[in-house]
């Protein structure tokens, strides 16, 4: 047997809706499930004030709560549960590396509206070893279409688009690969913005590059209905847009480990904040 996918949950719903992304996928994949609650013991702040220590037995208890509601969903499927100690945030990040996924629930708009994820998914997107999904509550997605994949055109697509080939294969969606770009498209010392633009031209030569990156794929995954676009627009906006009418966005962790979110990126740091079904960040 494979690595798990490994689910963090608590109390919350979005947790929970997190737990049946996660097992759903995992019976998908014909894997282990891993059901982690990470036990603080810093106080617990309800919604109305009232404040209520944590307690292990309260952790147990959650466990066995949802370990029965998913054995009853997926008899047939391995699932093991875990309690254990420390910040949520440090647990999930380590449990990455013996994670095939990690799935998270979005949780926490930190008094700002529109922004539908809290600061631990953030952290761990920007940080994990293994692909990591933050699933959205369902009264706010996903879409009746397929797959968004956000492609940069360079090494690191090769991570993101063997992830939602992969998924969109086995969920039986189909794939849209989104390229976009702005001008000028080089911005660096040395490189003199050309006198003339032609967008056509640019755009055409866009379209090249988009339809030469899928060309490999449609024939590693000829069952997959694929679509490539290249679009003139803000990589985050457009991936946020499409993300209302599509189940799954996929955008590639390509920055180095400096700053507070690490190598997030702002272009994956605003796509999990705002879009609206759930997000898969891919390590590249």
């Amino acid at each position: 047997m494979g690595k798990p996918v490994i689910v963090g949950v608590d109390s919350s719903q979005a947790s929970r809706d997190a737990l049946d992304w996660a097992a759903r996928e995992a019976s998908l994949r014909g894997g282990p499930l891993s059901i982690r609650h990470i036990w603080s013991e810093e106080t617990a702040r309800s919604l109305d004030g009232r404040e209520s220590p944590p307690s292990r037995e309260t952790g147990e208890e959650l466990l066995n709560e949802v370990l029965a509601r998913t054995m009853r969903q997926y008899p047939d499927m391995e699932v093991a549960i875990e309690l254990s100690d420390g910040r949520l945030r440090d647990a999930m990040t380590e449990a990455a590396h013996s994670a095939d996924l990690l799935v998270l629930g979005a949780r926490g708009s930190g008094g700002f509206p529109g922004l539908l994820v809290g600061s631990t998914s953030l952290f761990v997107t920007a940080r994990a070893t293994c692909p990591v999904v933050v699933v959205r509550p369902a009264g706010t997605g996903p879409g009746r279409g397929g797959v968004v994949a956000g492609i940069h055109g360079d090494d690191g697509d090769a991570d993101v688009l063997a992830f939602a080939f992969d998924f969109a294969q086995r969920h039986n969606l189909p794939l849209l690969a989104v390229h976009a770009w702005s001008y000028p498209l080089i911005s660096m010392p040395g490189h003199a913005t050309p006198p003339v633009f032609e967008e056509s031209l640019i755009a055409a030569e866009r379209d090249r590059l988009v339809t030469g990156l899928l060309a490999g794929w449609r024939e590693r995954f000829p069952q997959v209905d694929v679509t490539g676009t290249a679009v003139r627009a803000h990589p985050a906006g457009e991936l946020v847009a499409r993300s209302r009418e599509h189940q799954l966005v996929v955008v590639g962790r390509h920055h180095e480990p400096h700053g507070p979110l690490g190598r997030l990126g702002s272009t994956g740091q605003a796509t999990i904040l705002h879009a609206t079904c759930p997000v898969a960040v891919v390590p590249t």
